[in-house]
């Protein structure tokens, strides 16, 4: 057994105790929750892009430098519309977007279940990924570049 595969082994093992599943699913909680609630506060860009402005942060560096949007441009934009419920105008704004807005959801659903009543539910969830590990990440990596080709279309017309 390679010394990462034992400290997996050990970081599951610690994982399974309820104490460490309330505090680890605890930060999960608190951190997706906080992305949901400032989604729900801001106000969405109606250029489709720019959400992320009225958090004080600048402008998109590689849309200044090249004129082409970045690989999750909009997204900020279409977190928003998410948590307004206008799930439509989401998708079409940057799909990739509004599915990794829906996995935000479900990891602080699943957070927050694990937090009220530890039932090992993130061991299940990990188990089940573990053997498509592979296939997911080239999945997750194919809609990111979908969605990036998409809304650089959008935008170019």
């Amino acid at each position: 057994m390679s010394a990462v595969d034992a400290l997996a082994d050990q970081v599951e093992a610690l994982l399974r105790r309820p104490l460490v599943a309330r505090a680890s699913s605890t930060f999960l909680a608190t951190g997706t929750g906080g992305v949901i609630a400032t989604a729900a506060w801001l106000q969405p860009a109606s250029e489709g892009h720019g959400t992320h402005l009225q958090l004080g942060l600048g402008t998109c560096s590689f849309l200044q430098l090249t004129g082409q949007p970045c690989p999750m441009c909009g997204a900020t934009t279409t977190f928003t519309l998410m948590a307004h419920l206008r799930p439509l105008e989401a998708l079409v704004n940057q799909p990739f977007a509004a599915s990794l807005f829906l996995l935000t959801v479900g990891v602080f659903a699943v957070s927050l279940a694990e937090v009220i009543d530890p039932r090992g539910r993130w061991g299940r969830i990990v188990a089940w990924l573990e053997p498509r590990e592979g296939l997911l990440a080239t999945l997750f990596l194919a809609a990111m570049i979908g969605g990036w080709a998409y809304k650089a279309w959008l935008m170019a017309g």
